[in-house]
Order: C-alpha cells, then sequence, then structure tokens
C-alpha cells in the first residue's frame, strides 16, 4: 500500500507539470498535434520546392529561382514556429494567447496552402492539363508582380482613391439619412418611402444616368460608389436609432437635456453597433461597384486592369489583380474591424470577422 501511494505521489506532479487541470490537458494533448502539423507543413514545402526544382515544367516558366526561394522561406518558417511553440512553456496553459500558439493555429492553413500549390502548379506548369493561356502556374503570378507592378501598383493606388472618396461620402450621406429617419417623424414621413423605392436597386443600374448627368467618369464613379454605400448605412442606422430605449431619452430630458444632446450624446452612441453593420454592409457592396465602374469608364484601376488583361488574353496578369483585390478588400474589412473593436470595446467579440 505504502509503494502505491509513493508511485501515485511520484506520478502527481509529473502530471500538474505536464498538463495541469483540466482544461491544461486538454491543451497538452493539442500542442503535439499543432506541433506535427506545423512540421508537415515545412515538409510539404521542401517537397514543393523539390517537385519546382527536378520536375521539369513543359514550358520555360520565369521567377522559378525565386518561387523555390519563397518556398524556402516558408519551409523555415513553420519550422521556427514549430520550434518555438515546442520551447515555450507557456503554451501547457494557454497557446493561443502566445505569439507562437497564435502561429501555430495557422499551421493547417499553411498545410493546406503548400498542397494546393503544389497541386496548381502540377497541373499547369508540369502536366499542363488545364488548357493554356486560360491558366497559369503560380511562378506566372510572380512575373506579373516582379514586371508589372508599376501599372497593378498605379491601378491599386487609382482604385483605393475611387473607393475613399465614394465610400466616404455614402457613409455621411447614409448615417445623416438614418438619424434623420429614425429620430424626425416628418423626415420619415417624407424619405423613408423614398428610400425604400430607390435603395433597393442596383448602383449599377444608374450607370447610363451616371455617366450622362456626371461630367467625367470618375465624378460618376464616385456618385455610385456613393449610392451603394448610402442604402445599407442609412437603413441600419435608422433601425439603430429606432430601436433606443425610451428610457434613455427619459432620464436625459429629467436632467435637463436638450435635443441636440439626446441626439448626439444618446441616440448616437446607442445605434454604433447597428451603424457598423452597415457600414461592413457598405463597404462590400462599394467594392463590388468600384469594380464595374472601373471596367465601364474609367482609364485607371483594378477594374481597367482586368478589363485590359482579359483584353489581351494575358490571364495571368488577370489572376494577379484578382489576388490584389481579395486582400485589398479583406484587409479594408479587418482595419474597419477593428476601428469597431476600439470604438465599441464593451461589444468586442460579438461580431466576428
Amino acid at each position: 500500500m505504502s509503494t502505491q501511494f509513493e508511485s501515485i505521489a511520484t506520478r502527481g506532479p509529473a502530471l500538474d507539470t505536464e498538463s495541469g487541470d483540466t482544461g491544461g490537458r486538454a491543451t497538452g494533448r493539442a500542442l503535439p498535434r499543432g506541433v506535427l502539423i506545423a512540421w508537415l507543413a515545412a515538409l510539404a514545402w521542401l517537397g514543393s520546392a523539390a517537385l519546382t526544382q527536378w520536375w521539369p515544367s513543359l514550358d520555360d516558366w520565369p521567377y522559378a529561382k525565386t518561387f523555390i526561394a519563397l518556398k524556402l522561406v516558408l519551409a523555415a518558417f513553420a519550422v521556427a514556429t514549430a520550434l518555438a511553440a515546442w520551447r515555450d512553456p507557456s503554451h501547457r496553459k494557454a497557446a493561443a494567447s502566445t505569439r507562437a500558439g497564435a502561429w501555430l493555429a495557422a499551421m493547417p492553413w499553411l498545410l493546406a496552402l503548400a498542397l494546393g500549390v503544389s497541386a496548381w502548379e502540377a497541373v499547369t506548369a508540369q502536366l499542363e492539363w488545364l488548357p493554356r493561356p486560360f491558366f497559369a502556374p503560380p511562378q506566372a503570378l510572380i512575373g506579373v508582380y516582379a514586371e508589372d507592378y508599376p501599372r497593378l501598383g498605379t491601378s491599386v493606388v487609382h482604385s483605393f482613391g475611387l473607393l475613399a472618396y465614394g465610400y466616404l461620402l455614402g457613409a455621411v450621406a447614409g448615417f445623416t439619412i438614418g438619424v434623420s429617419i429614425g429620430w424626425s417623424q416628418a423626415v420619415s414621413y417624407w424619405v423613408h418611402p423614398v428610400l425604400r423605392l430607390i435603395g433597393p436597386l442596383p448602383a449599377t443600374a444608374w450607370l447610363p444616368l451616371a455617366f450622362f448627368f456626371f461630367p467625367s467618369s470618375f465624378s460618376a464613379s464616385v456618385f455610385l460608389i456613393a449610392l451603394a454605400t448610402t442604402f445599407p448605412v442609412a437603413v441600419l442606422t435608422w433601425s439603430g436609432v429606432a430601436g433606443v430605449n425610451a428610457a434613455y431619452y427619459d432620464i436625459a430630458r429629467t436632467l435637463g437635456a436638450r435635443p441636440s444632446f439626446l441626439i448626439l450624446r444618446v441616440a448616437i452612441p446607442a445605434a454604433l453597433p447597428s451603424v457598423f453593420v452597415g457600414l461592413f454592409m457598405g463597404l462590400g457592396a462599394s467594392f463590388s461597384v468600384l469594380i464595374v465602374a472601373e471596367m465601364m469608364g474609367v482609364k485607371a484601376g483594378l477594374g481597367w486592369y482586368l478589363q485590359w488583361a482579359q483584353g489581351w488574353a494575358a490571364y495571368s496578369n488577370m489572376y494577379a489583380a484578382l489576388l490584389v483585390m481579395a486582400l485589398m478588400c479583406s484587409g479594408l474589412i479587418t482595419l474597419l474591424f477593428r476601428v469597431r473593436d476600439r470604438l465599441l470595446a464593451w461589444q468586442k467579440g460579438l461580431l466576428k470577422w
């Protein structure tokens, strides 16, 4: 019996050190799996680099060496993440709270990316199962970024400026309309029916009129982007203002608050969660309208770049531009979420992206 107690006493601290409480044991079991995936991701990128190096392509694609170097960098990053997570003692209690644990959580995606890129390269460059020029290997995208970056960069800057003008004007207009409808019954009587009639129409349906009435294609595109942003921001702002608890106004009036104070300090702060939902929806709608407007009239921008690439059958340029567009839109939404989390810290985590 004493031997059994001594054995339990000897094993007890080892169990606590290794896994801690019940949550710690779950994390302790999950960590080796995460580290294993990181090592698998490193091996996958090394194998992908070997595929590029020793499996000859059916055509001479440029920047193959650059592509191999990029793969080796990603493999080294996976190895560094695995080593950092393994050596960090804090992973036993809260792996996700550490920097190494956060990178470790992304390793499955890095592994999937390695497999996807390898398959993409094999069916395009090595086997050419997908017809050219409609499908290009990853090396071709690197060539676009390396050689056509002046034109692509100019298109990104132009699109960002056009989007900023239209989105900011639409957000301000939608916010003003939404607050006015939610606060004033007279404004709601006259403006709300018009908003319900015109708002659901796609902004692109106004393309002919916009290019006819506005003096330039740039101003017409700004109008269309602002129109696409205004409707969701106005509706969600109006809904937020109208949904404010009446008791808040009664308490403020009892303390001597004026109407301006009720609007600026009670109605608008209480409606901000709904306002940001409208801003998110407006950003997505404005980005889609941006691309269509640039395809129709302007002489620069990502939409123009896509049309130019399609016209010259430069499909690798088209895919490179699509990737830039995706990163641009995702980055802007992420930035808007950061602003929301800072202004609405009490609601942080309720709306995910």
